[in-house]
């Protein structure tokens, strides 16, 4: 049987440097976590980022993934926050 799609949002702020998507996406890929939507812009030298992605087959829990993309933040200069879609919605239902 399949994994059911346990979608989670993903924002990634801060300022601009080579690099950011691809070692956010790394970290992703290494920890079985696919990439289902991603939209990225910069505006006066300030990136921001907002991914979906399917954590089905995460081989790590939900909190220690959330962590490490924390501390992998706070390495390349970025602010990186994970919420789990179905939490992301009823915070910003009207």
């Amino acid at each position: 049987m399949e994994n059911a799609i346990k979608k989670t949002i993903i924002t990634v702020v801060g300022k601009d440097t080579v690099g950011i998507i691809a070692k956010v996406c790394t970290y992703l890929a290494d920890n079985g976590i696919n990439v289902l939507d991603i939209s990225q812009t910069i505006v006066s030298g300030y990136f921001n980022m907002m991914m979906i992605v399917d954590m089905s087959g995460a081989t790590k829990a939900f909190a220690e993934i959330s962590e490490e993309m924390d501390q992998l933040g706070d390495q390349i200069g970025v602010a990186i926050k994970c919420q789990r879609e179905e939490i992301f919605e009823k915070m910003h239902r009207i």
